[in-house]
């Protein structure tokens, strides 16, 4: 595998059992580039470790007064050094070429786990986590795959010197044999600690970047409420924490690169002292015991790949295993038994399952019908059971939750606690009686698309924010005009125009090129909500699901919204989650969800009349106001509820 091929056409499907089991998976991928590295690692070390033989050689024709055998070793070092020079280039590009193969390996099992699960990914990790793990975690990975190859090679070259050693000279070759190893394994026991410490830097690492992503994205309202030196002053303390921890780790790796340094350089003195001895007794020649001196010295170079390796991997085996943790999540019970459905892309069986879909939208947990082709409303009173349900629908099971199938089986007719899947977790929708969770990925995103509560704008301009998968019905016009997004418009053009380097077109500044923040920081919550609005409407989804999409507009654009909606989405089946009056009143059906069942079904004004709990919580009357409403007190305080569901009714003749 080169770099210009990347990225991969599939990155594989991992082996997430375990860190090291991943790490093995890794090697196994890219066995041909690292035995590529091993071989350019061994010539260039045997190049390297065989300078002794040549200085040695040419030592001895120094004692003998041999000027051939001097000219031999002067041809034998300029050839060893062009080996040597050859063979660390080589490995150099093999080894980084492996290092980038196996991040980009990596990185791209990450975003394709991200894209699968979808939002639902912050929920089963923390978003720091993520963070961590696709940036540190990455690295620490690659190198430990970029040193393996080097540390076999080294590991092969010192085994090959200690032999030939013992073979040249036994006395001296015997007390290398026996030092080399004992100084390769002297760090092991104090790699345990050394690992600890380095997770502890890495886990206080990951909080503090999780709470200065948390800081920078609510920067706005932090100084909105005084509380930007609160927040900040934690991250102070974070990172003096992040700090120290580092310094702790450092200060354990500095002792073991001591270690590595004192314990062979006590090798060599007992070799030069245990050498001279035998030089005395005329056991060996003074060119013998230069080279085995040289030999050891040598060997000093190989014997730091010995930590380096060990360094890597333990570095690299806690964030295998929390890589290996965020990959072998699943969108569903049957994805995590070990049968993933195969995504085949948008020219394979996605697309075929894609076109079949379609059909009545239906959630057997909750019993809520979304007729197909319709505009149905569904109101649940509680938010966080609105985004559980919303999730669901765009075939994501939820684990856990009030409403997750535990409040009884009526309703339900004969699905009962079969609506549930394993370990308490809700089902998944069925659109037109299939389980999304059950369809590849690509068929389930192409048919049900879903807006959440808090979607996010991506950094580039108006054109590249709605360049999305689309079905090519959906202009991006009529998008924009559907979603009311005209002072928006307005409000980008104004911006181009002040912006020295906006692109102005024939009748002025084009709002569609000028480019929008990260997050779309630089517009208001209603010019950001209604953007991200017009992005779901372009690419015209057969079901599209919308929590909340006009909470931060005015009612009168709420009201153009619902039209421009309705009209845009003829023939399609949309799903909005809503508690807005003027949305539920141009419905075609309103479902009333209250704790995670469907208890009512009709228009919004049929509700309002016939169940007072739907009345409730539409028009926020409280227990009061309800007792008064019912004793038939209509003034003072208590009579505010009968008031407020006449201003609703008020409201909606206005706007239609």
């Amino acid at each position: 595998m080169h770099i210009r091929d990347l990225p991969y056409p599939d990155p594989g499907r991992p082996d997430v059992r375990s860190g090291p089991r991943f790490l093995i998976w890794l090697g196994r991928n890219q066995l041909g580039g690292q035995v590529k590295s091993a071989l350019w690692g061994l010539v260039h070390m045997a190049a390297l470790v065989s300078f002794p033989l040549a200085i040695g050689f040419g030592v001895q024709a120094v004692v003998d007064r041999s000027g051939s055998r001097l000219a031999m070793a002067g041809a034998l070092m300029v050839g060893l050094t062009v080996l040597t020079a050859l063979g660390d280039a080589m490995l150099h590009r093999a080894a980084v070429t492996n290092w980038i193969t196996a991040a980009a390996r990596v990185q791209q099992l990450l975003s394709r786990k991200t894209v699968e699960l979808g939002s639902a990914l912050t929920r089963k990790v923390a978003a720091g986590e993520v963070v961590a793990v696709s940036t540190g975690d990455v690295e620490k990975i690659g190198w430990f795959v970029e040193a393996l190859s080097r540390f076999t090679a080294a590991a092969i070259t010192t085994v090959a010197v200690c032999v030939a050693l013992v073979l040249y000279q036994p006395a001296l070759g015997a007390v290398v044999a026996v030092g080399v190893p004992a100084l390769a394994l002297a760090v092991l026991p104090l790699l345990p600690r050394a690992a600890r410490r380095a997770d502890e830097q890495r886990d206080k690492a990951g909080r503090a970047t999780e709470l200065a992503s948390d800081t920078v994205a609510g920067l706005r309202v932090l100084r909105g409420i005084g509380g930007e030196e609160l927040f900040l002053g934690r991250y102070r303390n974070a990172s003096q924490e992040v700090r120290t921890a580092a310094v702790r780790s450092a200060r354990m790796w500095a002792l073991i690169a001591a270690v590595q340094v004192a314990l062979p350089g006590l090798l060599l003195i007992g070799v030069v002292w245990y050498g001279a001895s035998l030089a005395q007794k005329g056991r060996i020649d003074v060119g013998e015991l230069v080279t085995v001196y040289s030999a050891v010295t040598f060997l000093l170079f190989p014997l730091r790949h010995f930590e380096e390796i060990a360094m890597a991997y333990s570095f690299s085996r806690p964030s295998a295993r929390r890589a290996a943790r965020v990959l072998a999540l699943r969108r569903s019970s049957s994805e995590s038994a070990g049968a993933p459905p195969v995504d085949k892309g948008e020219h394979g069986e996605g697309q075929e399952t894609a076109a079949r879909l379609g059909g009545d939208l239906y959630d057997p947990t909750s019993g809520m019908l979304a007729p197909s082709g319709l505009l149905t409303a569904v109101v649940c009173g509680d938010p966080d059971a609105a985004g559980r349900l919303a999730d669901r629908l765009g075939g994501h099971p939820v684990h856990g939750g009030p409403d997750d199938g535990s409040h009884g089986d009526s309703d339900r007719g004969s699905h009962g606690d079969s609506d549930r899947g394993s370990h308490g977790r809700a089902a998944s929708a069925l659109l037109g009686g299939i389980a999304l969770d059950e369809v590849p990925l690509t068929a389930a995103r192409t048919a049900v698309l879903v807006q959440d509560k808090d979607p996010v704008l991506l950094s580039g301009t108006l054109t590249e924010l709605l360049d999305v998968p689309r079905s090519g019905e959906v202009s991006a016009e009529k998008a924009l005009d559907a979603a009311q997004c005209g002072d928006v418009l307005d409000a980008l053009a104004q911006a181009s125009a002040a912006d020295t380097h906006g692109a102005d077109g024939a009748d002025g500044p084009d709002p569609m090129r000028t480019r929008i923040t990260e997050r779309g920081r630089s517009l208001s919550g209603g010019q950001r909500q209604r953007l991200a609005l017009a992005r779901s409407l372009v690419t015209d989804p057969e079901v599209l699901v919308l929590d909340e999409p006009t909470s931060a507009v005015d009612s009168h654009t709420e009201a153009r919204i619902a039209d421009g909606v309705r009209r845009l989405r003829t023939g399609r089946t949309t799903i909005v989650f809503t508690s807005s009056p003027l949305l539920l009143d141009r419905a075609d059906r309103v479902v009333f969800v209250p704790d995670g069942e469907a208890v009512g079904v009709g228009t919004h004004r049929e509700l309002l009349g016939t169940d007072p709990v739907y009345r409730a919580v539409v028009t926020r009357e409280t227990d009061g106001e309800a007792a008064a409403r019912s004793a038939g007190r209509s003034t003072g305080p208590a009579g505010h509820g009968l008031k407020g569901i006449g201003r609703v009714e008020e409201e909606i003749e206005e706007s239609a």
